[in-house]
């Protein structure tokens, strides 16, 4: 009778707390369940953002150009934070906008649309095992696409989690050690070396890799 009641008043209580549950709340431990399966022991840096809220988005919708948002209109933005975009080519670092719909992510400077990823067509999203803030997001080798996307992100737990969420490919987050390769354009690919120092940098190397630190 005593494990019967144990188990009742267990059921109990989770029922309780569930239906105590706010919208808000069960978003966010929603968000923390994904993270925690792709970052969890994976990536330096996750254990110290677990007791971090994730926000709804670092910038409102309002902070984005007009022009944009024309651009966008229909698709509801559910995400936006600022981003260090690097070029495939000579790895210049350039601000950029990362803007989060329901169907597509875009790379904004400014009032332009630098590039779309319809999530449809999203085939992965990686990340180094070390402490910085680098994501790469994969795109089809096509004429649509100018090559995958190197972008850095302050929020790097956050931005991936809502960005794998939003398209539904959880399974193609890679937490990567030593290297990794991306597609430049035109076939051509281009690798990343992560590496540890005194110092946070990202570089082109002299073998002409970029070089995260």
């Amino acid at each position: 009778t005593s494990e019967m009641l144990q188990k009742i008043c267990i059921r109990n209580l989770v029922r309780k707390y569930c239906r105590g549950v706010t919208a808000e709340r069960k978003v966010q431990l929603q968000q923390k369940a994904v993270a925690s399966a792709v970052f969890g022991g994976k990536k330096v840096g996750y254990p110290q953002s677990i007791n971090q809220p994730f926000v709804d988005t670092r910038l409102k919708e309002n902070d984005v150009n007009p022009k944009v948002l024309q651009l966008i209109h229909g698709e509801k933005i559910k995400y936006v934070t600022p981003v260090i975009k690097y070029d495939r080519n000579g790895f210049k670092a350039r601000d950029r906008l990362l803007v989060l719909t329901q169907s597509s992510a875009y790379v904004v400077e400014m009032a332009k649309i630098k590039q779309k990823i319809d999530y449809a067509t999203l085939k992965g999203i990686s990340t180094s095992n070390l402490g910085d803030g680098i994501v790469v997001i994969h795109v089809p080798e096509d004429n649509k696409q100018k090559g995958d996307v190197i972008l850095q992100c302050e929020h790097i737990f956050e931005t991936v989690t809502k960005l794998c969420m939003l398209a539904n490919k959880q399974n193609l987050v890679k937490v990567v050690q030593g290297s990794l390769q991306f597609h430049v354009g035109s076939g051509k690919e281009g690798t990343m070396v992560f590496t540890v120092g005194q110092e946070p940098q990202v570089f082109k190397a002299k073998n002409g890799q970029l070089t995260v630190v």
